[in-house]
């Protein structure tokens, strides 16, 4: 009897931990999709055309502009990650969500060019912790059964159909009023602040999800907490020289990045300025390319858990390069339509890849942390990206930035290749 009711007690126990995974992720899901929604929608649409053609700013200026979003967004995600496995997600991801929250108001009541560079900064700053305690989390929840993939996959989709469906919506409903517009992103970011306020606590309620072995760590973590500043520096440069990491994979994180955001304060532009096509027509490139990669995204998790991420990696370079060489070469709808495509499935392919290596990669300890790092070091080319698109654009092309970042794309299959012929277990 006392062994039946033993056992009835470990499968309640476990199925609590269930619902326990369920709702964090949940929440995590819901966080990326409506954050980056709102981003999605302010960066890719809004801010351009508002800042470009309404109040009649520089591309330089633009840049700027994003560059200070970015910075703010990259520079705080190692501290971050360390102050949420300590003060707990709730708290960390509240105080984030109220910054952004701020910055859209901002944005939805002053007009002036240094009230919203100022709130583009902000808005990065409070976006900080969202990357690092999502990844943290992810790769906790994912490490007992190895399927890095297969979840990386899920919250790829939460960003993915936030970021395109941000875009889209904006176009749609931004003819009429810009204001209208970012009351309506306002409206979001009420919503994101509720759902942060529904996530675990302190570090200790976060953990409990994970296995017992953890928790020795966790007491581990509270000893050392009373050493000084100079010391638990030297143990985090330990513990990072301890990931034995290939010294490629710090251009390639910077790289992996960087071709994204030169094309990310331009693309709009592009698309209505040289290509000459409607808000409508570009709402359906956007749909398209975003669809296939969404589409694509699980069934690729899926098999770069079953046969590792080699394979997706070089192929994903080489065809998001080509493609992006010939989106610049074309002014033809046919071919634009292919390249698309072709962007879109190249993505479904690096990006649950990259995740992946990348999460087999972090160690346990300090877990946030060490993805707060890496997420800085692949965010900083979101910060320079957008500072040369503007100049390239300027200086030399419209079509620059597309063939720069095609190059990044082609320098990447590169370094990735003697990665793995360095490291064959890089998988």
């Amino acid at each position: 009897m006392v062994s039946i009711s033993n056992s009835i007690t470990d499968q309640q126990n476990q199925a609590k931990k269930r619902q326990r995974h369920i709702f964090v992720f949940v929440c995590l899901w819901l966080l990326i999709f409506l954050v980056e929604f709102v981003k999605g929608g302010l960066l890719v649409t809004l801010l351009p055309v508002y800042m470009g053609h309404v109040l009649g700013l520089p591309a330089f200026a633009i840049g700027i502009a994003f560059a200070l979003q970015y910075v703010g967004d990259n520079a705080l995600r190692g501290p971050a990650g360390w102050l949420a496995e300590r003060l707990g997600f709730r708290m960390i991801m509240s105080i984030g969500m109220i910054l952004v929250l701020g910055a859209v108001f901002i944005m939805a009541t002053e007009k002036s060019t240094g009230w919203l560079i100022f709130a583009c900064a902000v808005m990065g700053i409070g976006s900080a912790p969202l990357w690092p305690c999502v990844m943290s989390q992810i790769t906790s929840l994912s490490q007992a059964d190895g399927k890095y993939g297969t979840s990386m996959s899920i919250i790829e989709i939460a960003s993915l159909g936030g970021a395109g469906l941000g875009p889209v919506t904006v176009n749609w409903i931004s003819g009429t009023s810009y204001q209208s517009t970012l009351w309506m992103m306002l409206v979001c970011m009420t919503v994101v602040l509720g759902i942060a306020l529904c996530l675990p606590g302190r570090k200790k309620e976060v953990y409990a999800l994970e296995a017992d072995p953890e928790s020795d760590e966790q007491l581990q973590h509270r000893s050392t907490s009373r050493i000084t500043g100079k010391q638990r520096i030297k143990q985090y440069v330990s513990l990072i020289r301890s990931l034995h990491i290939h010294p490629l994979l710090y251009p390639a994180l910077f790289l992996q990045s960087f071709a994204l955001g030169i094309l990310t304060p331009i693309i709009t532009l592009y698309v209505v300025s040289q290509l000459e096509l409607t808000p409508a027509y570009f709402n359906g490139l956007l749909i398209v390319g975003g669809g296939v990669t969404a589409l694509g995204l699980i069934p690729a998790g899926r098999l770069i858990d079953r046969f590792g991420s080699r394979f997706f990696l070089h192929i994903g370079f080489l065809l998001a390069g080509t493609a992006l060489v010939g989106m610049a070469s074309t002014r033809i709808l046919f071919w634009i339509w292919i390249f698309v495509v072709g962007i879109g499935l190249s993505y479904a392919m690096i990006l649950p890849a990259w995740n992946s290596l990348l999460a087999k990669l972090v160690p346990t300890k300090e877990r946030g942390m060490i993805w707060g790092l890496f997420l800085t070091l692949q965010g900083s080319g979101l910060v320079i990206g957008p500072l040369v698109s503007g100049k390239l654009w300027d200086s030399i092309s419209p079509q620059a930035p597309f063939f720069v970042s095609a190059s990044s794309m082609f320098i990447l299959f590169c370094i990735h290749w003697i990665m793995i012929r360095h490291r064959p277990n890089l998988r």
